[in-house]
């Protein structure tokens, strides 16, 4: 770790690093018991006008089952509708499905979905870089101990972070790994189980806007970007993400305007036999 945000790091707030590295540390030790489980999750995406109307609506349902590394989902069912600026929508069936030659708003829901509710790299299909949820994310940013709150009966830290330095290399919303960007863009909140040291909810925003030279020369600008996550106590130290969401506006200087939500929403958790194995036909994802 380089000398000067080693310093930076150990300056921090004593006990709400050892609250984070604790968090982190127990995180990263579920492994083997999250692996137990299969879940069922709904994933829905909207794409809206300027003038309210929906550009693009999809909803996904799967069958999920944790792997020591990522996530193996099998899509179950699928809906999806278009509309072409009225309020009327045509329903398909199939993800993928582009209404015309070039699509922008068929291949924006189908891209958003994939990188930010399937990420391959990720124990929960969530991208690593949209939370600070990893021992070597932690010293990238600071912490704030904000006090206790009581949630749903349970003594819970609250934590404030934020990112030790700001260097304008990248702006990826949930692209890639937290180490490819020097730059963490995330600040936010954590809500930490004080018994078992488990994440209950991380609230983010972007702690940076976008560069002027964004706006002005891409014509790209994007607004309210944030992500939200909350955990369920399954078991005894065993959580996993529960609800998971986002919205924000972007804006393409040549008339582009969406505001873009996504939800994600996993339920029916039930232990499996660990020695068992479960095999997805490949089409069906």
């Amino acid at each position: 770790m380089p000398v000067p945000l080693l310093c930076l790091f150990l300056a921090a707030e004593p006990e709400a690093v050892e609250i984070m590295f604790k968090m982190a540390a127990n995180v990263e030790r579920q492994v083997e018991a999250r692996r137990q489980y299969v879940y069922d999750q709904v994933v829905r995406s909207t794409l809206t006008r300027s003038n309210g109307n929906v550009a693009r609506r999809e909803k996904r349902e799967y069958t999920v089952i944790p792997t020591p590394d990522h996530t193996e989902k099998k899509l179950v069912s699928f809906e999806g509708a278009y509309g072409t600026g009225g309020k009327t929508l045509t329903p398909y069936s199939e993800p993928g499905f582009k209404y015309k030659e070039t699509d922008i708003d068929g291949e924006l829901i189908e891209d958003l979905t994939d990188e930010l509710v399937d990420a391959k790299d990720s124990r929960d299909g969530i991208p690593h870089a949209l939370f600070p949820l990893r021992t070597r994310d932690l010293p990238h940013y600071k912490y704030t101990h904000l006090g206790e709150v009581n949630h749903k009966g349970r003594r819970t830290y609250k934590i404030a972070f934020e990112p030790v330095k700001k260097k304008e290399k990248s702006y990826g919303i949930g692209d890639g790994d937290a180490e490819d960007h020097e730059m963490r863009p995330w600040k936010g909140e954590a809500w930490i189980d004080a018994e078992e040291f488990q994440p209950v909810r991380i609230s983010t925003d972007m702690a940076y806007g976008i560069p002027w030279g964004v706006k002005v020369f891409l014509g790209i600008n994007l607004r309210q970007t944030g992500f939200s996550v909350t955990y369920g106590r399954i078991a005894e130290n065993v959580w996993f993400p529960v609800t998971y969401g986002t919205e924000f506006k972007v804006t393409v200087f040549w008339g582009y305007k969406r505001t873009i939500s996504l939800s994600m929403v996993s339920s029916n958790f039930r232990k499996t036999d660990v020695s068992s194995k479960i095999n997805f036909d490949s089409t069906a994802r």
